[in-house]
């Protein structure tokens, strides 16, 4: 096996979630489609109160997960916030504001704003900076969600149900701990404006006449990308299934290793459904995968797969030595994973 540029190893994690809420009960609020809905066989979301902005959550778990390291604020080189929704406020610096917050006022502050994948590469963004700065010992990596109800329906935007919450990482250069091996991106630009929303931008601003946009059904959305193609439908939806094995297969051969070696795919919080084909395209059992974690607490945004890797090595799933892949797929698109050796 190779050796990754830079040793980077995690110290601790920590999460923080909204209140759960049953699907089922909650459902009819936010959907008529229930049996779409039902297909996707998620039990429970998690919804923060309407005073609690992203960087709230992003707070409680980055301050939680450097008490558990046994660290201070103060201590702390980086921070690297990953957000795939609209922060509290525009023309504003979410992960800036974090640090302060946090009191890591000597600490630089990285923003991610690639969709979903953010969390899973922050770890790259983190080696990137300590191979760059010798200094640099101790990162703080927080992937947080908050959605933003006004523009986004939790349960019909996507093939997931959103969740309120975030996830923190204290990663500490030569940590032996968890300790990264790789990161892989792929990025395909042509599909960039299929979760766009049409208003709000520079190109076309909100207007105080102009009402309370959102974002549309998938399924709309699809049709009108792809001006009714269905055939590049289908072509778009393979692109997403290959893609994401071979990120996977991408990142096991930078590192030095064969998909074969991987314990567990910690996958970011899709539906049932979606985690049988993934582990079909993986060639692996679905009981390697972090299905019942995500139909447990709903589609966390960049959180997802912190929160899962925290809850594996809690429970003892995953012990010294293993191989470990973190995945994601994100608008934009992105497909992303890094791998962790425990």
């Amino acid at each position: 096996m190779s050796a990754p540029p830079v040793g980077v190893g995690v110290a601790a994690l920590a999460h923080v979630l909204g209140e759960p809420v049953d699907v089922a009960a909650a459902a009819a609020a936010y959907t008529k489609d229930l049996d779409r809905l039902r297909s996707w066989e998620y039990r429970t979301f998690h919804r923060a109160g309407p005073a609690v902005g992203v960087t709230d959550l992003a707070v409680v778990a980055g301050g939680t997960a450097l008490d558990r390291a046994g660290m201070s604020a103060a201590d702390v080189d980086l921070v690297v916030l990953a957000i795939p929704d609209l922060a509290e406020y525009l023309y504003w610096d979410p992960a800036a504001h974090t640090q302060a917050r946090l009191g890591a006022h000597r600490a630089e502050a990285v923003l991610l704003n690639q969709a979903c994948g953010g969390g899973v590469a922050a770890f790259d963004t983190v080696a990137g900076r300590f191979a760059t700065h010798p200094g640099y010992r101790t990162a703080l990596v927080i992937g947080a969600n908050r959605v933003c109800e006004p523009y986004w329906n939790r349960m019909e935007v996507n093939t997931s149900v959103f969740s309120d919450g975030a996830a923190a990482a204290v990663l500490v250069r030569d940590h032996d701990r968890c300790r990264w091996l790789a990161t892989e991106t792929i990025t395909d630009g042509r599909y960039a404006g299929f979760m766009r929303m049409p208003v709000g931008g520079a190109a076309q601003p909100f207007t105080p006449d102009a009402g309370t946009p959102r974002v549309g059904d998938p399924a709309d959305r699809l049709n009108e990308f792809f001006a009714g193609d269905v055939r590049r439908m289908f072509r778009f939806v393979a692109t997403i299934r290959e893609r994401n094995r071979q990120v996977v297969q991408a990142a096991c051969d930078r590192a030095g290793v064969t998909l074969a070696d991987v314990r567990r795919f910690v996958h970011f919080h899709d539906n049932a459904r979606q985690f049988a084909e993934l582990a079909k395209d993986l060639g692996v059992d679905l009981e390697r995968t972090n299905v019942e974690l995500a139909l447990a607490h709903g589609h966390i945004g960049c959180a997802d797969q912190l929160i899962s890797l925290e809850r594996h090595l809690d429970s003892g799933e995953v012990t010294t030595g293993d191989l470990i892949a973190l995945t994601s797929t994100g608008s934009g698109m992105h497909w992303v994973c890094t791998l962790l050796r425990v």
